[in-house]
């Protein structure tokens, strides 16, 4: 599973000129799940979402969470972070999983990051979306579950 984190100060995502998911200070991740991806990518990279400190303390240092500032997390399900661009001029997706299966494992990432108490707004799986983000830095940084296990 892969991700991309960003810190925003408020993020969006609209599909067919309707809202259908936003956040104000927080996170915006995109997410991809791999063919090879499993509930334990799923649960790792949710874990990672809420402990990474990417907000200032007061000494102006990046040492807290999200959950710690009181900030929301929008996921935005996003199949080409597995295109493999490395040979012609179209990436391939081979890699990435069939649609059923990135289906479940992104709803467990939802799912887990809310038992955490995290407040959660999602785009909508499979749709066409438009997404603003007014970063907050800008902060990004990558997530991969594939390099741990």
């Amino acid at each position: 599973m892969r991700a991309v984190v960003q810190r925003v100060r408020r993020a969006s995502v609209t599909v067919d000129g309707r809202i259908v998911g936003a956040v104000g200070r927080g996170l915006l991740v995109l997410v991809g799940v791999g063919r090879d991806d499993t509930d334990r990518d799923a649960d790792y990279v949710s874990a990672k979402i809420r402990d990474l400190r990417l907000f200032a303390d007061a000494g102006g240092r990046m040492n807290r969470s999200v959950a710690e500032v009181g900030g929301a997390v929008l996921v935005v399900s996003q199949f080409t972070l597995f295109g493999d661009c490395r040979r012609g001029r179209r990436p391939s997706y081979s890699g990435a999983a069939p649609p059923d299966r990135a289906r479940a494992l992104y709803d467990r990432l939802l799912d887990r990051l809310r038992l955490n108490g995290l407040p959660v707004q999602a785009g909508e799986f499979q749709a066409m979306m438009d997404v603003e983000l007014v970063n907050d830095g800008p902060v990004t940084v990558l997530l991969d579950s594939g390099r741990v296990f």
